[in-house]
């Protein structure tokens, strides 16, 4: 299994985008930061004695763990293993507020945070947690570490967790070879559908394809 090399094209493409990020990163907490505040008073209202935030240690771009941060959504008695995951058996440790928020998607908005600071992208393969080692081997194998994780990615709007390990390592794989303006724009409309209609949405569609300068020549 080779890597992928991205294409200089790709590259520039990326460096303007992580530029878009900050910005909108920035943005975005401006615009967000009083209904952040809101959540972050009603999780503390719930449970006083709990904490507001979630930190937990996820890989990065060039394999390099970073510390994810979330609004809490759990109970801080939840085992690592199924806080920092979306496990069968995490169920019994949701609170009532958590589970709004997590069918809301609005526990990841402190993640414009580690956009801000250059960590994650806002489109990009989610971070994984360091115990994920087999998609973890397949992405290093074909290169998609060449990217900051995103707050949504392509795996994510086809089927999210529901889909096996190789499978959602090959829709990172599918990202890698077709990042571009447009691809990040189609997965930008389909998490905002996503999210407006709570469900998961696995469509199975196609990226568009960029043609890359080696077609070109």
């Amino acid at each position: 299994m080779r890597a992928y090399t991205l294409t200089a094209r790709q590259r520039r493409y990326l460096k303007v985008k992580y530029g878009a990020d900050f910005v909108l990163a920035l943005l975005s907490l401006v615009v967000l930061a009083i209904p952040m505040l809101l959540i972050a008073c009603v999780i503390k209202l719930s449970s006083m004695k709990e904490p507001v935030l979630f930190r937990h240690q996820r890989i990065g771009k060039d394999g390099e763990p970073f510390t994810l941060t979330k609004f809490r959504s759990m109970k801080s008695s939840a085992p690592q293993y199924v806080a920092a995951g979306r496990f069968a058996d995490s169920e019994e440790y949701i609170t009532r507020v958590g589970r709004v928020l997590r069918n809301t998607s609005l526990d990841e908005l402190p993640q414009l945070l580690q956009v801000l600071t250059g960590k994650m992208s806002l489109i990009g393969p989610r971070p994984l947690i360091p115990q994920e080692e087999t998609v973890h081997a397949l992405r290093k194998a074909m290169g998609v570490y060449q990217l900051r994780p995103g707050l949504t990615g392509w795996a994510q709007v086809n089927g999210r967790d529901l889909v096996p390990d190789e499978e959602k390592a090959a829709y990172d794989r599918e990202y890698l070879e077709h990042v571009s303006f447009a691809t990040d724009w189609k997965i930008f409309w389909i998490t905002l559908k996503k999210v407006l209609l709570r469900k998961d949405v696995k469509e199975g569609a196609h990226l568009p394809r960029e043609k890359s300068e080696r077609e070109e020549n």
